[in-house]
């Protein structure tokens, strides 16, 4: 298989890389990110005026892409640049609504944030069954429940919410108006929201969401593997910087073998998370993706932990300030290995599909 991206894709990674170098500085933006609406509108309307949501849909659907190399692409940048904006929300919800065959142009164009709100309060992973129920009635749908840490529900325009109803799991669409948010920072400066529901009206998009809502979980689930490739490969200029120029006994600390050893150790696992990225990206909707895509997350998660720990002991004291750059990074690592099931979550996932082979 050629690894080698195309034309097209290294183009927009290197759009995308120069308009986040001057618009999206890592040590400012994430600071904003803390202040509602918890992301920079400035900052997404130049992402949407650049294009980059074509990326996450076929040309068939309006896009230019679509496959997983495509969202890898964008998401990687992002992650490199310690973008705060709700793009992950957009990706799940862009593609729910494409199976669906539901009007894309707004959505696709950026005009319309979405979020997916899946997790409930006290629910774990947040990819169980949802307890938020749907019922039916003379007027439409209508809905009861409560969605707990919606990624980007604070700002968004649209929400598509997982609802149980007597044929199984649907997906619905829910005006923000119709509902009470109570919107809030992460510890990585990325904005959520708590969403109650109290038996209002909703669009139904699909009353058996199941294979919609598996598709949309697998593109957000590379979309984190390959932003946290991304910050970590950051991390990783900020550090060599960092052992070249600070000096501890009249030497560079990149003098000193041990901590030698301990950079090389970490880009090592830098790499493994690389490649098995770009495996999950490769086999997106293949058979057999969905094990790759659990085996990547698992992986991604733990070398992105051990990145945020290493990388901040090894600038010392300073590394835990707000000033520097590679504080937020940490965060924001730590918590894309929470975000849609954990390390451990996928493992057993893994272990499942093996002992079901």
């Amino acid at each position: 298989m050629d690894f080698q991206p195309t034309e097209t894709r290294r183009m927009l990674a290197e759009q995308l890389a120069r308009f986040l170098e001057r618009n999206c500085d890592p040590e400012t933006r994430n600071k904003l990110a803390y202040e509602p609406p918890f992301h920079d509108p400035a900052l997404w309307d130049g992402l949407a005026d650049l294009g980059v949501t074509g990326a996450f849909l076929p040309e068939a659907q309006g896009g230019f892409g679509g496959e997983g190399f495509d969202i890898a692409t964008v998401f990687e940048e992002l992650g490199r640049a310690l973008c705060p904006e709700p793009m992950l929300g957009q990706l799940m919800g862009l593609s729910v609504l494409a199976d669906a065959g539901a009007d894309l142009d707004a959505a696709l164009a950026g005009q319309e944030r979405l979020a997916l709100a899946l997790g409930e309060p006290g629910g774990g992973s947040g990819l169980e069954p949802p307890e938020t129920k749907a019922r039916h009635t003379g007027d439409g749908w209508r809905l009861q429940g409560r969605k707990s840490v919606v990624w980007g529900g604070g700002s968004a325009q649209r929400l598509i919410v997982s609802a149980a109803h007597e044929g199984g799991i649907g997906l619905f669409a829910v005006a923000p108006r119709d509902t009470t948010i109570a919107a809030y920072a992460m510890i990585d400066g990325g904005g959520a929201a708590e969403i109650s529901l109290d038996d209002c009206r909703a669009d139904c998009l699909l009353e058996d969401g199941g294979a919609a809502l598996e598709r949309a979980l697998a593109r957000g689930t590379l979309a984190l593997c390959a932003e946290a490739v991304g910050a970590m490969d950051h991390v990783q200029s900020l550090l060599r910087e960092h052992m070249r120029t600070r000096k501890q006994f009249g030497q560079p600390l990149a003098r000193f073998q041990v901590l030698r050893h301990r950079f090389v150790d970490l880009c090592i696992e830098l790499e493994q998370a690389r490649s098995i990225t770009i495996l999950a990206a490769s086999r997106l909707d293949a058979q057999g993706g969905a094990r790759s895509l659990s085996m990547a997350k698992a992986l991604v998660g733990k070398v992105a932990r051990q990145w945020s720990e290493e990388a901040v002991q090894l600038h010392g004291g300073i590394g835990m300030t707000w000033e520097m750059a590679v504080s937020h990074y940490a965060k924001r690592l730590v918590m894309i290995d929470h975000q849609l099931g954990d390390s451990l979550w996928h493992l057993e996932r893994v272990a499942a599909a093996y002992r079901a082979a």
